[in-house]
């Protein structure tokens, strides 16, 4: 399997860093990209690789850019 082709545990753990950040709840952060709870959740675990439309979904409920999600997932994987 390609490696893009997987889940990428760093994203998730850059959503769940800026969600915590702001203090929201996965519910809250769910409502507003659009999502189930347990999608979000799939992805903050990094079991689950969302499309594109779903990570620019949650960028704009986190008031973020693709390319700054981009950027802090890169950051936490390289302290991993």
């Amino acid at each position: 399997m390609a490696r893009e082709d997987q889940p990428q545990p760093a994203l998730g753990r850059a959503i769940k860093e800026l969600r915590e950040e702001q203090g929201k709840t996965q519910e809250a952060l769910a409502y507003e990209a659009g999502l189930t709870t347990g999608t979000l959740s799939l992805v903050e675990r990094g079991l689950s690789n969302p499309s594109w439309g779903t990570v620019k979904a949650i960028a704009e409920a986190l008031g973020t850019s693709m390319a700054e999600l981009a950027t802090l997932s890169a950051s936490v994987e390289g302290r991993e």
